[in-house]
């Protein structure tokens, strides 16, 4: 990265930050072993505390390529395939009944014209999640019954009350919304996943996730739950109240709510880390499966999970989410030339409270920025980040 570049994007951020958007931020550049970092802002507004490079932030949906990525561990060591229905190991979700009408009674289904298959899930057409239409999440009845029985289906905080079996036997007594493979709907496809990798490796998601990625990558910071003394490193999370147009503290996701182990370790959104572990991550992805010289998945694993899996009509159909991209396992990919990649086929994703990556093979660069701002996403600063990280 240059450093015009790169003073060009701290300029940027920092301009946002003194315009009192968000506190602080850490944003992070990598080509090859060039990593910029730079550090702005503190870690709360009116705190002093300056923002740290080893901050540690909730990553929400950066979870979800993580989660792929172990998905796919199974699939190559036999324990899952792609193309399998996943009744095999939920049989929870056996004789699928599906809405006639999205917003229609949860009663008034026919049947599944045929099974939900692994692939499905990870490319999020099982047939269920967020709605999007005419408003997010509207009070449908099928969003009424996930309440009632308190499957948590979208943010990570408020958290199910609920460990992964007794969630998968309650989400399974809803119809699906769609047919499976039919459409792409974002969210439900992880919290499924959630379940099925835990089943297929026989043992908790958590320790499959610290034994197989985090501890082979050297991610000591990321996990479900951090001690209280690792809290002091989380910043506070801020977003606009819609109704006042201010930007408030919010209180739901406190650092004492992440000093506790989860009852359901969320593989949708559920993670906690920091932006030198992730980009441990991305530059596995990046290397096409190695590590330190490694190999630690298959480099066809990681083309499946880095290529866009949806036709022409389910992209223009995801909604404002994807807008236009496509998807792959865990994550968005794009699919033509941007003011951002003179090439198609970055690929990456963000986090609800205000965290991105993308990897951009043809210019071998990693870009990671972390704020505990969910506004970043849409007021411009995501999209500003993205250009100037990625025009080095």
């Amino acid at each position: 990265m240059t450093e015009a570049v790169s003073d060009r994007l701290h300029q940027a951020m920092a301009a946002r930050v003194a315009k009192g958007e968000l506190p602080g931020l850490v944003t992070l550049v990598a080509r090859g072993g060039d990593v910029q970092v730079d550090t702005i802002g503190v870690m709360a507004f009116g705190s002093n505390e300056p923002m740290r490079r080893d901050a540690i932030f909730r990553i929400a949906s950066l979870t979800k390529p993580i989660l792929a990525t172990a998905t796919m561990i199974l699939v190559e060591e036999g324990k899952l395939a792609l193309d399998e229905p996943v009744q095999r190991l939920l049989p929870e979700l056996a004789d699928r009944r599906v809405l006639k009408r999205i917003d229609g009674p949860i009663d008034d289904t026919v049947p599944a014209r045929r099974s939900i298959t692994v692939d499905d899930l990870l490319t999020f057409r099982m047939g269920h999640g967020l709605i999007f239409e005419p408003t997010f999440d509207p009070p449908y009845p099928i969003n009424n019954a996930a309440k009632e029985l308190q499957l948590v289906m979208g943010p990570p905080d408020p958290r199910t009350p609920h460990n992964p079996d007794e969630w998968i036997k309650r989400f399974g007594t809803l119809p699906l919304m769609y047919q499976p493979g039919e459409r792409w709907q974002y969210n439900t496809g992880s919290l499924v996943l959630s379940v099925l990798v835990a089943r297929a490796s026989r043992q908790p998601l958590t320790d499959f996730l610290r034994t197989r990625i985090f501890e082979p990558l050297g991610m000591k910071e990321t996990g479900f739950s951090m001690s209280s003394q690792q809290t002091r490193r989380l910043p506070s999370y801020y977003m606009t109240n819609f109704q006042t147009s201010k930007l408030e503290l919010q209180t739901l996701s406190s650092p004492t709510e992440w000093t506790t182990p989860p009852a359901f370790p969320s593989g949708a959104s559920g993670l906690l880390s920091t932006v030198d572990d992730y980009l441990a991550f991305a530059r596995l992805l990046l290397s096409g499966g190695i590590h330190s010289g490694r190999r630690l998945l298959s480099e066809r694993s990681v083309r499946l999970m880095t290529t866009n899996h949806l036709t022409l009509d389910q992209m223009a159909g995801a909604g404002p989410l994807l807008a236009g991209q496509g998807w792959g396992f865990g994550m968005s990919v794009s699919t033509a030339p941007d003011d951002v990649s003179p090439a198609a086929g970055r690929y990456g994703w963000d986090g609800g409270y205000g965290t991105t990556w993308f990897n951009d093979p043809g210019q071998g660069l990693v870009a990671i920025a972390m704020t505990q701002t969910s506004d970043f996403l849409f007021n411009g600063g995501l999209a500003e980040f993205k250009r100037l990280a990625a025009h080095s």
